[in-house]
């Protein structure tokens, strides 16, 4: 959620930066900087390729947006960044992967040539049920017997480069829960998730990227219209927001209070039921079962 220090902060969000600014050439060393702290090897863009989350005309709803690159290996990233809730993300994870393996895969290669996919995912809502603030995924392969960790071939690590497992060629995730980050950033990456949990980016920081991120991402390096864009997108964004966590709370009271007055309901039908049970088994009259407990003759029946 967008806050007042949001609109105020003399950086740009990395999402809006993502869209506007870090396609640029000269700017590729603030997204190299991130991606080689998150992912601890360097790495430098070969060129950005299609994604769906780019539109910066007048529909856009900047509740999303993605990036994909290339590293000069031909390795792909998605780097997508998710403002509002969304329950399906996880699947939507997988189908950028998928779709990214199969679309920039040439007609005829051999399985061989498909390529390694990152998929980075800044998530700014609960997203899964878990405390910690970065998360990372990838697939290995463990006996069901004795949980031995599957290896490669030696003729496929010379075929791969030397990578040594099947998870090594597989996409891999990783998930950065901006929200959970509470902590005194010291290292490389927690500096990073500091700055995009709250937009600034203090001089004592200097993580790979971060210090040309705080030269070209301040706002006040923008021309006046893209400035004036920025601030009206922000403060847009910053109230719709709040209008949908009003619905969101107002939602889950209305909830509370039906599954409350549902849940008085079922307690009395069954108290109701244990009476009449008990008065069955003592052999009253049906019709006195029904008139203490209001109960039908089928439901006594029932019992």
């Amino acid at each position: 959620m967008l806050t007042f220090a949001d609109v105020m902060s003399k950086y740009i969000r990395f999402d809006w930066a993502m869209k506007r600014l870090l396609r640029n050439k000269a700017n590729h060393v603030v997204l190299e900087g991130f991606l080689s702290v998150l992912l601890e090897q360097d790495i430098k863009i070969h060129k950005f390729l299609e994604s769906e989350g780019n539109q910066t005309d007048a529909n856009d709803k900047y509740n999303r947006v993605d990036i994909m690159c290339e590293d000069k290996d031909g390795r792909k990233m998605i780097v997508e960044v998710q403002n509002e809730r969304e329950y399906g993300y996880f699947h939507r994870m997988l189908y950028g992967t998928s779709k990214a393996i199969t679309e920039y895969m040439e007609l005829g290669d051999g399985y061989e040539k498909v390529q390694k996919v990152y998929s980075i995912n800044i998530v700014y809502f609960d997203l899964g049920q878990g405390t910690d603030y970065v998360y990372r995924g990838r697939t290995d392969f463990h006996g069901l017997h004795g949980g031995e960790l599957l290896k490669l071939s030696p003729k496929q690590r010379e075929l791969f480069g030397g990578k040594e497992e099947p998870g090594d060629l597989m996409p891999e995730y990783y998930l950065l829960k901006v929200n959970n980050f509470n902590k005194v950033a010291k290292e490389s990456l927690d500096q990073w998730i500091s700055f995009l949990k709250t937009g600034d980016i203090p001089e004592s920081f200097d993580a790979q990227g971060l210090p040309e991120a705080r030269e070209r991402l301040r706002v006040d390096n923008l021309p006046e219209k893209e400035r004036r864009e920025y601030q009206r997108e922000l403060e847009r964004r910053m109230v719709e927001d709040d209008v949908m966590n009003t619905y969101f709370i107002d939602g889950k009271d209305e909830g509370l209070r039906e599954g409350k007055e549902e849940g008085l309901k079922e307690g009395e039908k069954n108290e109701k039921m244990k009476i009449a049970r008990n008065m069955k088994g003592k052999n009253y009259p049906i019709e006195d079962i029904i008139d203490m407990t209001g109960l039908s003759a089928e439901e006594i029946a029932e019992l």
